[in-house]
């Protein structure tokens, strides 16, 4: 970046200015774009090309965000070839196809990773970007275990990078809205919130050894996870549910998004106290093998209290949709998700509701307003015109939530957090604190 600031500061004052707009009037519009701006555009790569890939399309197409897609990056042949097929259709050129995360991240003309591997990949990629220079968007859960969550936030700060969680809620204008009305006193004094989501999701295969599919460079989509043969269902969506070299549950898939505005809300850090109510209650012998149920209480200092209400599979909506946040006060309520908020009296009135607006629910991937104006803020804020809304300081405090919930999940009780540390009391939590990587792959800064 400082290369291509230099060159076009020095050819503007050079004089080479008039000359640029003579010749640029029969250029195509490509070529144009790569003259002006220059000074300000930020090259990106995307790595992980799966469900969030149409999140990205409008932020990185749109005239004012002035970036340029370098890698579209997958370790699945179809993935990279899907993705480029429906980029053509927003950008007028053809980004590089890459197997490769690692050569993406050695090229020094990428100023900005995407991240959206799967959770096993999330900070070991991003530490590899930021050690490389790079600025990072992460998509949650933006670590795998709490040892990654402490040296992820270690490496954006020793190599002072911008790094940004994609809870992309917190880019959501109505919330942010509701959320100020809640600080100011809209509703009292805040005492509990609840995060919650209901999915009717089917049934799981059982895992067969079989052959790696045409295509999948299996080796690299394990990258930091200990080796094992491929099974199938693993690779495309279902390695969520099968055991945890992979995946964080559903609480680190979608409980990450509302614990985050429940923990906005009340305006607090680190738990003092977490305990969970979790089992596996359907299609008892498929292949999913973690919990599908859950509720998690979190308990905070001054008597607040976060719950999580999980229920993967029981579509049944609670709270008369599928997913979002309760927030109780002592006079009044707010219920608020994706879409818009509902703010009601004590007697559970509706006295102020918020317009719709565009963002996809409980559906996989998609984007909409708050996907796009997240991303935008990422970028502007490397350019020192905005400031992050989800920095991964910030954002690291709501994921331990997850990993509260889902070691205590694992040890079969809770346990006492030091609200400074966010370190545990308790030996055996204490023993889930990291994972075990396939050696030479252990994340370092």
């Amino acid at each position: 970046m400082t290369t291509r600031r230099s060159f076009i500061n020095k050819s503007l004052l050079g004089g080479t200015a008039l000359a640029l707009s003579n010749t640029t009037m029969g250029m195509a519009a490509s070529s144009y774009r790569n003259i002006i701006g220059a000074n300000d555009r930020l090259n990106v790569a995307i790595a992980g090309l799966g469900r969030r890939l149409g999140a990205y399309y409008e932020p990185i197409a749109r005239k004012e965000s002035n970036v340029k897609l370098l890698y579209l990056c997958d370790v699945m042949e179809k993935s990279r070839l899907n993705a480029l097929k429906n980029f053509k259709e927003h950008i007028d050129y053809n980004p590089a196809l890459e197997n490769d995360i690692r050569k993406v991240i050695d090229d020094k003309d990428v100023d900005v990773l995407i991240n959206a591997t799967p959770d096993h990949w999330h900070t070991p990629g991003s530490i590899m970007a930021l050690k490389a220079g790079k600025h990072v968007y992460v998509e949650k859960p933006s670590s795998h275990n709490m040892q990654e969550n402490e040296l992820l936030v270690a490496a954006a700060k020793k190599y002072d990078k911008k790094v940004q969680m994609g809870n992309q809620q917190r880019s959501s204008l109505h919330t942010i809205d509701i959320i100020d009305q809640i600080h100011n006193g809209v509703i009292g004094e805040v005492y509990n919130a609840v995060a919650f989501y209901s999915n009717s999701r089917g049934e799981t295969p059982l895992q067969q050894q079989a052959s790696v599919p045409e295509g999948l460079d299996w080796e690299l989509w394990q990258g930091p996870a200990p080796r094992r043969a491929y099974t199938s269902e693993t690779w495309d969506y279902n390695w969520h549910w099968y055991g945890w070299d992979y995946g964080t549950a559903e609480t680190g898939n979608n409980a990450t998004h509302e614990l985050d505005i429940a923990r906005w809300a009340l305006g607090v850090d680190f738990p003092n106290f977490a305990e969970v109510e979790a089992e596996k209650h359907h299609f008892k012998n498929d292949g999913w093998e973690m919990y599908d149920t859950m509720y998690a209480t979190f308990r905070f200092d001054d008597d607040k209290i976060i719950n999580w209400d999980g229920k993967s599979r029981n579509g049944y909506n609670t709270y008369g949709r599928g997913r979002g946040t309760l927030i109780f006060g002592t006079e009044g309520s707010v219920l608020v998700d994706r879409s818009n908020y509902l703010l009601m009296d004590l007697g559970g009135k509706v006295i102020k509701q918020s317009e719709e607006t565009a963002e996809s629910g409980l559906a996989l991937g998609g984007g909409g307003d708050s996907s796009t104006a997240h991303m935008v803020n990422l970028f502007e804020s490397i350019r020192g015109r905005e400031n992050l809304k989800a920095p991964i300081d910030d954002a690291a405090v709501s994921m331990a939530m997850v990993h509260y919930a889902n070691m205590a999940y694992r040890i079969g009780h809770g346990f006492d957090i030091d609200t400074q540390s966010g370190r545990i009391f308790d030996r055996e939590a204490m023993q889930l604190w990291g994972r075990n990587y396939e050696p030479g792959w252990e994340p370092e800064i």
